[in-house]
């Protein structure tokens, strides 16, 4: 088939585990999970022996039978000598986007598993049939920027929460390829009823390319998926090279571009950095519109002179924007800031830093210092306008005792057990390892904590 390997035993060579103590493997019961936790027991018996494998079973308690389900997994395991865990999703169901939220808490509890592990690494068993799926689902549901994208499909590897690689080696084999590997063994699998339910767009798409054709639509997919990857790497190299080359961090909240930059506007790479830019000094999970991001760049490459007599003022995606004569400096606006809270670890704040709490947190709580407390703050020699400063201070996570401000919340500055650690907005709950040159840039400029390398071999 072309576009797939058919010998899913190379399918771990390309991973890189040798300091891990400890790998994950999600194990569902169906075929392709079932065939990775096998392959990856081999794998790890030949070229790791001292790697301890565990299989995690996600039960999302959405259908009758899936206890059952993962108590079959756990005796398949203990038959080939593999711990096994089952993890439940116990929490109330929405009563909408019960997909995506059931897909959320999968993430959320494999990682917990990792860290209780001690590990980094999970592995999932996503094959080409599940890739091209999601890039034909993508391509007719898909517009734009978002689609372009999206057609890259699912990576090799994502980042989840800053901590945890979701890794998925069999995105290069078939599915037919697998469950030929486990008929070789006598090792039967679970069949999902709901992958049979055309109600819902897989099933519906699956059974689709099962039909005449269907091979060739597939081959398509993976073709689009490999050149839009690339395209998406190349793009995040160019705005990674610009962000480290034309933007640097002013003062606390305040991120200034030179004049470079912008002369640069006309450039995919370059409104790419911007967008990168402003969805992370605004804190937004998602990149902002690329056709307003364009007409913002071209504002500002006609607009803005060299010399200034008045700043150039705009906002986008909940980010003030001024172009000044020294620079074009961004800081998030400040509407809709957070309102107090109790400080929780782990907790992301404004989407733009992560609480870390050790202390007791009773009387306390994070807000932003505010443009009273920032008015009366001491600035540390910064080489721009003092307004400026005191605006990009104001938005800051403060701790607050009642009505006292005891102090900005800092990475390497912990109050009472807390300090706030920045990040990277778009990239702070999934990083894709097709986007990692950007993110670094990004998390770099913003004295973020730098993702840990993926465990892939020549990546």
């Amino acid at each position: 088939m072309p576009g797939a390997s058919t010998d899913p035993l190379h399918s771990l060579s390309r991973l890189d585990l040798a300091h891990r103590s400890t790998v994950i493997v999600a194990v569902s019961g169906g075929s392709d999970s079932t065939a990775l936790l096998l392959l990856t027991k081999e794998f790890l018996d030949r070229n790791a022996p001292a790697t301890r494998l565990v299989a995690v079973t996600v039960d999302h308690r959405l259908r009758e039978g899936s206890a059952a389900e993962a108590a079959a997994v756990a005796r398949l395991a203990a038959r080939h000598g593999i711990a096994h865990r089952t993890l439940c999703w116990n929490e109330a169901k929405p009563a909408s986007g019960i997909a995506a939220a059931a897909r959320m808490a999968r993430y959320e509890l494999l990682a917990q598993a990792a860290r209780a592990e001690g590990t980094d690494v999970v592995l999932t068993g996503h094959t080409a049939d599940d890739q091209a799926e999601t890039v034909l689902m993508r391509a007719a549901r898909g517009d734009g920027d978002r689609l372009e994208r999206g057609l890259a499909g699912m990576a090799k590897a994502t980042l989840f929460d800053g901590s945890v690689w979701v890794v998925r080696p069999l995105l290069g084999y078939r599915r037919e390829a697998l469950r030929n590997f486990l008929l070789a063994r006598d090792v039967t699998w679970i069949e999902d009823p709901t992958n049979a339910n055309e109600t819902y767009e897989r099933p519906r798409l699956r059974a689709a390319l099962g039909r005449a054709g269907g091979d060739d639509r597939h081959a398509d997919a993976l073709r689009t998926a490999r050149e839009a990857a690339s395209r998406r790497e190349r793009l995040g190299g160019e705005a990674a090279e610009l962000i480290t080359v034309h933007a640097d961090l002013a003062a606390p909240g305040l991120v200034r571009l030179s004049r470079e930059f912008v002369g640069g506007g006309g450039s995919d790479g370059a409104l790419y950095a911007l967008r990168i830019l402003l969805a992370s000094v605004g804190g937004t999970p998602h990149l902002p519109d690329e056709a307003r991001c364009a007409q913002l760049l071209d504002r500002l490459n006609r607009e803005w002179p060299l010399a200034a007599a008045k700043p150039l003022c705009a906002t986008l995606s909940r980010v003030a924007v001024e172009a000044r004569r020294d620079g074009l400096f961004l800081r998030r606006e400040l509407r809709d800031l957070p309102q107090p809270v109790l400080p929780q670890d782990g907790m992301l704040w404004d989407g733009r830093f992560r609480l870390r709490v050790t202390g007791e947190t009773e009387g306390l709580s994070v807000a932003p210092l505010g443009p009273e407390a920032a008015e009366i703050a001491e600035l540390y020699g910064a080489d721009v306008a003092a307004s400026l400063v005191r605006a990009g201070l104001s938005t800051l996570p403060c701790l607050w005792r009642g009505q006292e401000c005891l102090s900005l919340l800092r990475r390497r500055t912990v109050r009472q057990g807390i300090a706030a650690v920045p990040v990277a907005a778009p990239f702070a709950r999934f990083l894709p390892s097709f986007d990692l040159a950007a993110a670094r840039a990004i998390m770099h400029l913003l004295r973020a904590a730098l993702p840990p390398d993926p465990p892939l071999k020549r990546h």
